[in-house]
């Protein structure tokens, strides 16, 4: 074996400088393929591992497909939330919610808290209604019904539909769902990473043997 650098022939020199390049490229491939994969495990419940691409271009087709999936109703309460204005979507799921009541002594208790937190002057979350809807709202807690929020609902599902849902689909939150996966190395292609960083280094211990 090769005592020192001085000790080797000046190809041998050059040829081990190429190889340890091309074993720092290959191995920093073969680090990112490893990060890559580690990210993929750690990002289990991305809705781009559950949903097929077919799925998630129908949510562009209409909001009711996007909200009437799980995945969808996440991905476009995430980004309502990102513009901070998540209250409409979450009134939207409450009425969907309180129509599903069975136990008519349960509406009035159910219809008073969706009201006080969405609809009247002091709302926590208010929604933005006419003062028309509103009013007729507010009376219909008189007698609360299964279709008592039925106006409200609407009007906040069309303002959606023609103010966020746009947006939506022009956001991240959405794109990143129906691009193509990018071109990088899969398990296979890292093995053979690592393989071939090994072969090279053992090209220059030889080649300095």
């Amino acid at each position: 074996m090769c005592k020192g650098l001085a000790a080797l022939p000046a190809t041998c020199l050059k040829s081990a400088k190429d190889m340890k390049h091309r074993l720092g490229v290959l191995l920093q491939k073969s680090e990112s393929c490893d990060y890559g994969s580690s990210q993929g495990k750690k990002e289990k419940v991305s809705p781009s591992q559950r949903v097929s691409q077919e799925e998630v271009k129908k949510w562009a087709e209409s909001l009711e497909n996007l909200i009437h999936h799980d995945r969808g109703l996440a991905a476009f309460r995430a980004f309502l939330k990102s513009e901070y204005s998540e209250e409409n979507i979450e009134f939207w799921v409450s009425c969907e919610d309180y129509k599903k009541t069975k136990s008519p002594a349960k509406l009035s208790t159910k219809a008073r808290k969706i009201y006080d937190e969405f609809i009247s002057v002091q709302a926590t979350k208010e929604v933005n209604l006419d003062s028309c809807t509103r009013e007729k709202t507010s009376h219909n807690m008189l007698e609360p019904t299964l279709s008592c929020f039925d106006e409200a609902q609407r009007k906040i599902f069309t303002l959606m539909e023609k103010d966020s849902y746009r947006r939506f689909l022009k956001s991240p939150y959405y794109l990143d769902l129906v691009s193509p996966p990018r071109a990088g190395c899969g398990p296979e292609n890292c093995k053979r990473a690592h393989a071939h960083a090994l072969d090279c280094n053992s090209n220059i211990i030889s080649q300095c043997a």
